[in-house]
Order: structure tokens, then C-alpha cells, then sequence
């Protein structure tokens, strides 16, 4: 089976673009273990007596109120789960979902054995080249959509960086609009209370044309616990609020090792583990079947500095661990890249890559900050996006298998070449060369000498040409057509009625 592709015809007899389809993608590869299916096992076992015996924390009364309704001990805030309440749990929640985006060729299956990448999310800060380090702003994130937007190997859009030129209780209309009128993605809603993820809702429902959206899922939101052993009340408004509205939640504890959980990788899994059964849990007594993703982002700090580090050993170890826990429980799952490094350098980039193969090696379902994240998430870096980009795609070309038919063994070319001769001009390369492989986004393939006479542009400057031209080339998107119209109604009236503050 040869690479998807189409094909744009120019002047001349066989002018073509290779343009591969990243839209859909599966793993290639088997999933891989780090630990044995007998450790798994004890490590699930574990957590469900971290919550029978512990329990978690939960400061929002109303969630308090499900876990008592479902039989847990409750003493105040502290919610003790029975494994027989967490079970139920686990056999509501659907092992697979459809997720629908705006054009609806960019429908995503969410599944164990699905892949799909998201860029660096939830940065105050963003970074280029040209405008260096800076807070973020509404007009940074409406770029960074529109870079977003023009990678079909990104599958959603994301709060990339905060928009803080824009008042807390307004916010959620500009970001969410903007998510609705420059891409045609599954877009993000943040789990700030009630009444901003409502809005949300609404604005989605009008964008899509829906009377309302609890016929699908059309957004999805990340749930963060506090790690160790507690949810606030934000986190826990949203896992009820969105699963009363049958759209996703992305459960995901961020447990540091030697930090917020125990310093060794099997007991910063098991708290993880325990934390997100707590989330799941909450969710399904909330909406029972509501579509949820298991979530992992467990990584290590500089034991030095208390600094977080990304792209470590211990950081991909629990990132395989956390793939087999999920295969264990049946559930699709996310997990994390990103990287510690402070700019986009060999350090950022190796830290990135390597985080975004564990995540490959344990079949995740959904890899947050695949490209763009700096600091540790406290920047999103344009050249650093570009950068990462060429890695995602790489790692989306090897889902599909290449060629292996009679024609693609070569054979006639390999007759047609005699021996020390070459096979640029062979009539198998001829008739396959113009779309045979992967092209670089960034990656510079001249030799010396032609590097150097073009001014010896180092991959950073290279990134800084790709991401303009990339944003001079943006169009709208032929789904989002009309949208901004239809939305200015309901923004108008909720920005004179003065939105809806925050929950926090």
C-alpha cells in the first residue's frame, strides 16, 4: 500500500505535489511494555486501594454529593471510593467515540490504537525570532491557529497560549470564536465554570448548525487533578458539566516524580493512576457513558532545582507504564511531549522527540504539546512549532506501510541498471520520484557548498522563514464560512450582559 497522496498539477507533462493525508492516522507499530502485565496488574490493584483506604480530596460540594449518592465514604472533603463504585465506572465509559470537527473529513475516531497529535498547550507566554519572549496575547493565539490550521497532522486546535489582553470574564468568547471562524478542527473549551463552558456550547452549536450538542461530541476539555490526591473545584465543575453534555474529557493528573508523587516510576503510576479513576469515576456518576480519555503526563523534576524535566528516561518509562495501564483498563488515553529547554535548540528539540516517540512506543491516543511547548509549558515557540512539526510528520508518514506489491520490489529497475551504474534516470525511479518520499519542512538536505552560498541558515532561521510564510499563505477554511456571522449575535448580548467570570 503505497503513501496517500494527491496530486496538483502544474505546467509541464508530470508536474506534481506530494500532499500525504495525516488526517486519520493509526499505529504502525505494537505497543510496547515497560513493565510486566503481573506489575500492571498490581499497580491497578494499588491505586484502587490508594482510593479505598486514602481516598482523594474533592472541594466542590456538588461532586461530593455524587460520590456519596454512589455509597463512597465521605468524611467532609475526603471521598474514599469502593473498587465496586470505580468498576461501574470503568464499564460505563465508552472504550470508543467519534469526534466531530467543523469539516467533517477532519472527524476524528477516539480509540484505542487511534492516533492524534495536539500542539503545546496552556502557555502564558509565547516566543519568536522576531518579537521575542512576551505574554500572550488574543492576537499571538489567532496566529498560532492559523499555523496550527495548516497542519493536517495537528488534529485539534488548543489553548496554545493564553489571550491575557482579554478581560477573565470575556475571554472565553474570544477564544472560542476565534477557534470557530479560523479553523475547521475539533476546537477546545476551557473548564472554567459552568456558565463559560455553556457559552462554549452554544457558540459551537450555532457554528455547527446543531440544535444542541449533546447529540455528539464537537469539543473536548483537559481535566488536571492537584496532584498528590486532590480535585478542585474548577476541575470537578468541569468533569460534571461536561459530562452532562456528552463531550469528552481528557482526565489528566501531572504527577513529578519526586515532587507532587513518589520519586520512582511505579509509585508516581500509581498515584496517577488513582487520581484519574477518581476523575473517570466522577464523570461517569455525572453521565453515565460520558466519552472520557484516560491521561498520563508523569515526568521527573531536576532533583538539583525542583525544576521539571521532559524527555527523560524516567519520563518515557511512565509514559509506556501509562499506556499499559490504559490497555488495562480498555480506555483511550492521552500523553504529554514537550520540553524543559528555554529555547529552540538541540536540547528542546531532542527532549521533544524523544517524549513524542515514548508516546508512539506506548500507542497513546492523543500526544499533548507535540510541538511548540518551551519551559516546561511556560512558553509556546513559533520557530520551536515549526521545529517539532517536522518530527510529527515524520512519526504520521510511518503509519502507513509502504509499498511491498510485485511493482514496488523493483525488479525491472534492478534488471535495467547494470552493475556500478545508478538509478536516478531508471524508469521505476522516473515514474515514482516526484512524490516517492517525505519532504523536509525545515530539515536543510543541500550539501556544504550550497548551504554556505545561500548564507549558511542554521535551523532556527530556517524555522523562522517556514512559520511566516506558512501564516502569509493562511486562508479561512471553507467550513468556517459564515460562522463569524452567525456567532455575533450571542457574543454581543453576553458581552454587554458581562460574560461569565471564571470559576476558581
Amino acid at each position: 500500500m503505497e503513501t496517500p497522496y494527491r496530486r496538483r498539477r502544474h505546467s509541464g507533462p508530470r508536474a506534481t505535489v506530494r500532499q500525504p493525508d495525516y488526517r486519520q492516522l493509526r499505529h504502525p507499530f505494537l505497543p510496547q511494555p515497560v513493565f510486566t502485565e503481573d506489575r500492571i496488574a498490581a499497580m491497578h490493584e494499588a491505586a484502587l486501594g490508594v482510593l479505598e483506604d486514602h481516598g482523594i480530596k474533592v472541594l466542590l460540594p456538588e461532586a461530593v454529593a455524587l460520590f456519596a449518592q454512589a455509597s463512597a465514604r465521605i468524611d467532609g472533603d475526603q471521598v474514599r471510593l469502593g473498587r465496586d463504585i470505580v468498576s461501574e465506572a470503568l464499564a460505563r465509559a465508552p472504550r470508543s467515540f467519534a469526534l466531530h470537527a467543523g469539516d467533517r473529513a477532519r472527524d476524528l475516531t477516539i480509540e484505542p490504537g487511534t492516533l492524534t497529535f495536539l500542539a503545546g498547550s496552556g502557555a502564558p507566554n509565547c516566543s519568536d525570532a522576531l518579537r521575542g519572549r512576551r505574554p500572550g496575547t488574543q492576537a499571538d493565539f489567532e496566529e498560532q491557529l492559523k499555523l496550527v490550521q495548516g497542519f493536517d497532522a495537528i488534529h485539534y486546535t488548543g489553548p496554545t497560549v493564553e489571550s491575557q489582553d482579554i478581560d477573565p470574564s470575556l475571554r472565553h468568547l474570544a477564544v472560542t470564536r476565534a477557534q470557530l471562524t479560523l479553523t475547521d478542527k475539533v476546537p477546545f473549551v476551557y473548564a472554567r465554570g459552568t456558565a463559560q463552558a455553556e457559552d462554549a456550547f452554544a457558540m459551537i452549536a450555532t457554528a455547527r448548525g446543531l440544535g444542541d450538542l449533546r447529540g455528539g461530541a464537537h469539543c473536548y476539555t483537559v481535566i488536571n487533578s492537584n496532584s498528590p490526591r486532590q480535585l478542585d473545584g474548577p476541575m470537578s465543575q468541569g468533569l460534571i458539566d461536561f459530562a452532562r453534555w456528552r463531550q469528552p474529557t481528557v482526565i489528566t493528573p501531572f504527577c513529578l516524580m519526586g515532587a507532587m508523587a513518589p520519586v520512582t516510576v511505579a509509585g508516581a503510576l500509581v498515584l496517577q493512576h488513582a487520581e484519574a479513576l477518581a476523575g473517570l469515576t466522577l464523570a461517569q456518576l455525572a453521565g453515565p457513558g460520558a466519552p472520557v480519555l484516560y491521561g498520563s503526563f508523569a515526568s521527573n523534576v531536576d532533583m538539583k532545582s525542583g525544576a521539571p524535566a521532559f524527555g527523560t528516561p524516567a519520563h518515557l518509562q511512565a509514559t509506556l507504564g501509562a499506556g499499559q495501564l490504559a490497555r488495562h483498563i480498555g480506555l483511550p488515553w492521552r500523553s504529554g511531549a514537550g520540553s524543559a529547554g528555554n529555547a529552540p535548540d538541540a536540547q528542546s528539540a531532542q527532549e521533544a522527540v524523544m517524549g513524542l516517540w515514548g508516546s508512539m512506543l506506548a500507542q497513546s491516543t492523543m500526544i499533548v504539546h507535540s510541538a511548540g511547548w518551551l519551559e516546561g509549558g511556560l512558553t509556546f515557540g513559533y520557530e520551536k512549532f515549526i521545529i517539532d512539526m517536522e518530527a510529527v510528520q515524520t512519526l504520521a508518514e510511518l503509519c502507513t506501510q509502504p509499498a511491498a506489491d510485485d511493482a514496488a520490489l523493483g525488479l525491472d529497475a534492478i534488471a535495467e541498471v547494470p552493475p556500478g551504474g545508478h538509478f536516478f534516470a531508471a524508469a521505476h525511479t522516473m515514474a515514482r520520484y516526484e512524490t516517492a518520499f517525505y519532504e523536509p519542512l525545515v530539515a536543510d538536505l543541500r550539501n556544504h557548498g550550497q548551504w554556505t552560498e545561500a548564507g549558511a541558515p542554521l535551523t532556527q532561521e530556517r524555522a523562522l522563514a517556514v512559520w511566516q510564510q506558512r501564516l502569509a499563505a493562511y486562508r479561512v477554511p471553507d467550513a468556517c464560512a459564515g460562522v463569524d456571522e452567525a456567532l455575533a449575535p450571542f457574543i454581543e448580548r453576553r458581552t454587554r450582559e458581562g460574560g461569565a467570570p471564571p470559576v476558581g
